[in-house]
């Protein structure tokens, strides 16, 4: 029973962190034009993230102690950052230009043809899951909604 909470909790996680993403981007849009720069607006964004970041770690207790052991990480473990302020900055960028729904559309699609990828090839420690014409029809169905979103 808890199994079945949980897996709805996540399911529920899920959609609520997707729902901040293009909350995010409309908010760093309006950011972007007080300080006139979507790159001045995305590294606000991430510096105010990384203060609520600093602040969840010591009211919950995370041992700062562990971050001894990020050296020893591998070098495409280190690039998490780098994606991140290129999606931010690409999303502040986007919105004003082709607007909220279509520039995560097409942030969708293309999150779709990648973990297929990911997945095929069971790229940075994924399990491989083998790309199939249900899996392909999949992303082709989000195009079709690309398209859609676009025209209307």
């Amino acid at each position: 029973m808890t199994n079945f909470f949980n897996n709805y909790f996540f399911i529920f996680l899920a959609i609520l962190a997707g729902m901040m993403m293009p909350t995010q981007a409309a908010i760093n849009n309006k950011l972007a034009g007080y300080v006139e720069s979507p790159i001045l607006a995305a590294f606000i964004s991430f510096a105010i993230g990384t203060l609520a970041l600093f602040i969840y770690i010591i009211a919950t207790g995370v041992p700062l102690g562990n971050l001894v052991n990020a050296p020893n990480a591998p070098v495409i473990a280190w690039i998490g950052g780098i994606l991140g302020a290129f999606f931010v900055a690409s999303t502040v960028i986007l919105v004003p230009r082709i607007g909220v729904a279509l520039t995560f559309s097409l942030i969708i699609a293309g999150q779709m043809l990648i973990t297929l990828v990911i997945d095929h090839f069971g790229w940075l420690g994924v399990p491989e899951k083998p790309i199939s014409l249900l899996r392909v029809l999949g992303v082709t169905l989000i195009t079709i909604g690309v398209v859609l979103v676009r025209k209307f």
